[in-house]
Order: structure tokens, then C-alpha cells, then sequence
């Protein structure tokens, strides 16, 4: 068949161009635009093979073969195909088990069937060797796309690059168009935006003043000798959001300005409050998304979530603001929610952070979101709900 067909080693493509752009072979150091990379993989394949692309097949690794967000965009694009393999961790390195295998087989079998007359492989493992010589004894072409190594260097088999039919370099230029180093200075890195929303949350006073100084001041100056030489207990607590490990080291009995039952609140806030038994009424009565969302919306909801939300926290938190205010259409609500500034009602809190869990949030370590990741989703949250209600907070400082 007159097609060509284009295998991604997506370990080897994203890790050697994070060792191109952000210096190490860390996915976590790029950011990827995945709709203009499979845009450009379609282009550069057609204009190499001169052939009609039939499919592109994107091989990569996750946690028990789970699609991650970035899979699950990539599956719902027009002719890309995923195939997942393994994720696993040792001696502190992520490493895919059963890619390799699942290429190897991808490929014997497209050029056995005669599937297509061009397979360009982006990999540069020397594993595919043998596949890639089944594919030329059944009349296939192959064609292989190396990234540009950061060092000038190969960063692939040379047994591979010496039986392949064809070879292309992707280099910088093209690189780039897709993909960027997230942090500042790197090759394409925008310098970071400013969120003045995020400051403001943090510097929002807690509701009895009086209570959060005394508490607060209760860490930073303790009475007991040994409050200040726990494992670091006193650096920690000048910052002013003692942590329960905190707490414990403290070994002081409450003041009567704080009972026995004060506990932190949540990460919004600062100090620590006595928490109420119950929430006022009107938070609690507030409707969660899903009691408001139907069917046929969830099911939009998610084609957005896959095809078009990003998942940077800020954005998370500003979707499923829109969607919770166009849906709810109580004016008297929206106002009521917008009163309670900082502090976003638990149902309501709890729906968002479980939301923004799906978009790969979550700290590997403990399988919670980070706590700059936290500041964001909510700071996000608010910002679009004072964009409905045109509120205008105070910025922070002031």
C-alpha cells in the first residue's frame, strides 16, 4: 500500500529533546504543545515519504499501563494511535518496560500485512534492530528521525542508523516548534508569569485576627525548652504555617486563647482557627458540579478536558469555576460563595482538587497535589468567579 506509517519512541523523542533544550533528559523539565508535534510528525513523514499518512503510533510508558492526561489527548487525535506500556521505578529512575517489545511487534506485523509502503521509526534504540530488518525483506522503507543531540554526538543504536533506508535529523528549529524548557533561561522558555491572584489568598486575614496572632505567636516564641530543637521545629515555625509535625513538637499546653481542638486549616489559609462543628448554612447548602452537571454535559466536559484543558492548576481551577457558575444560574448563590473569600466551602473544595487529581496533579511521593499546585487551582477558582461577579480584590500588601 502506497501509506506511510510513523512508530514514536516517545521516551527517546521527549528525553532527548529535554537534553536538547533544558540540558537533562527530564520530561519533567519541557513542556509539550502534543497537537503541533503529531502536526509536524504528519507534515515532515508526508514530505519525506511522499506518501499519504495512514496512522502514527505513539509508543510510551505509564504507571500500570495507565493513560495519563497527556495520553489521553493524544488518543482522541485524528489518526494517532497509543500504545502503552509499563512505568516503573527503581534505584529513584523511572524506566518503561515493554515499549521496545510493543514497537518490535508494530512493526513486523504492519510490514508482514504489506499495511503501508514507508515506516518512519523516531527511536534510537538498538532493540528495534531486528524488526527493523524484517520490515526491509518484506519491500517496506524505512526511514529513521534521530532528535539532535545536545552534544553533537549520536544519541542512537549505530547499528540502527547503519541499516536504516533513510535517516533525518529533527533539529532545534524544528524541535522548538513544539516543545519548550519550562524553566527560565532555558532554549525557548518564556520567563514565568506573575498570579498577584496567589498572593492575594495568601494574605487574606483569617476571620478572628486576634486568634491567628496568638496562635501564631505561640509557634514563634515557645515557652518550652525543647519547642525550638525538634527536628528544625524552630526554623519551620518562623514561617508562621506550623505543619502537624509542628504541632506535636511544641509539647505546650494551649493557651486560652486557642482550645485543645484548634487545627490548621487548609492550605489557602494561615495560622490556625478553632474549626466550627459544622459549616455555616449557606456553604453548606451550597450544590456541588456534579449535582448540577447532566449527562450529555459530563460527557462534553470531558471531550474538553482531553482535547482542549492543559492542565496547568491555574487554568483547572478557572474551568471548573465557568462550569460551576454557568450551571448553577443563582445570582443570590454566586454572591454568597464570592462573601466567603478565601475559603472555598469543603464539598465544593473537595470536588475541585478531585477534578484537578485528573489532569496528573499529583505528587508521586504521596499521591496528594502540591501545595504551590493548591494555591494555584484556588487562586484560579477565584479569579474566574470575580471575573463573573466583576469583583475586585485588593492586591496583596494593601
Amino acid at each position: 500500500m502506497d501509506r506511510c506509517i510513523v512508530l514514536v519512541d516517545a521516551g527517546y523523542l521527549l528525553g532527548a529533546a529535554a537534553s536538547l533544550l533544558a540540558g537533562e533528559p527530564s520530561r519533567s523539565r519541557i513542556t509539550v504543545d502534543h497537537a503541533a508535534l503529531i502536526q509536524g510528525l504528519r507534515e515532515r513523514a508526508e514530505s519525506d515519504t511522499r506518501q499519504p499518512l495512514l496512522r502514527i503510533y505513539w509508543f510510551d510508558g505509564a504507571p500500570d499501563r495507565v493513560p495519563q492526561p497527556e495520553h489521553r489527548r493524544l488518543r482522541v487525535m485524528p489518526r494517532v494511535t497509543v500504545r502503552l506500556g509499563a512505568l516503573t521505578r527503581s534505584d529513584g529512575r523511572w524506566a518503561q518496560k515493554g515499549v521496545d517489545a510493543a514497537m518490535h511487534a508494530e512493526l513486523t506485523e504492519l510490514a508482514r500485512n504489506r499495511a503501508c509502503s514507508d515506516i518512519v521509526l523516531v527511536t534510537g534504540d538498538g532493540d528495534l534492530l531486528p524488526g527493523m530488518m524484517a520490515a526491509k525483506e518484506h519491500g517496506v522503507a524505512v526511514h529513521l528521525w534521530a532528535v539532535q543531540a545536545a552534544d553533537g554526538d549520536y544519541n542512537q543504536s549505530e547499528d540502527l542508523v547503519a541499516e536504516a533506508d533513510e535517516r533525518r535529523v529533527l533539529d532545534r528549529a524544528w524541535i522548538t516548534q513544539a516543545v519548550r524548557a519550562k524553566e527560565f533561561g532555558g532554549v525557548c522558555a518564556p520567563p514565568p508569569v506573575p498570579r498577584p491572584e496567589i498572593a492575594a489568598i495568601l494574605s487574606a486575614p483569617l476571620p478572628d485576627a486576634g486568634m491567628g496572632a496568638a496562635a501564631e505567636r505561640t509557634v514563634q516564641e515557645p515557652e518550652h525548652p525543647t519547642a525550638a530543637g525538634h527536628n528544625g521545629t524552630s526554623e519551620r515555625a518562623g514561617k508562621g504555617v506550623p505543619t502537624p509535625k509542628d504541632l506535636a513538637a511544641l509539647r505546650v499546653p494551649h493557651p486560652p486563647q486557642q482550645p485543645a481542638s484548634a487545627t490548621l486549616r487548609w492550605s489557602s489559609d494561615k495560622g490556625w482557627v478553632d474549626r466550627p462543628a459544622a459549616e455555616p448554612p449557606d456553604a453548606a447548602s451550597m450544590p456541588t458540579l456534579a449535582q448540577l452537571t447532566t449527562a450529555e454535559q459530563r460527557w462534553a466536559d470531558r471531550e474538553e478536558d482531553i482535547t482542549t484543558v492543559g492542565g496547568d492548576p491555574f487554568e483547572v481551577g478557572q474551568v471548573f469555576a465557568r462550569r460551576w457558575v454557568e450551571r448553577l444560574g443563582d445570582p443570590s448563590q454566586i454572591q454568597k460563595l464570592s462573601g466567603m473569600y478565601p475559603r472555598i466551602p469543603h464539598r465544593v473544595d473537595g470536588e475541585l482538587l478531585r477534578y484537578a487529581a485528573r489532569f496528573g496533579l499529583l505528587a508521586h511521593k504521596d499521591d496528594q497535589i502540591d501545595e504551590r499546585d493548591r494555591y494555584a487551582i484556588r487562586a484560579g477558582f477565584w479569579r474566574e468567579l470575580d471575573l463573573r461577579t466583576g469583583t475586585e480584590r485588593a492586591p496583596a500588601g494593601e
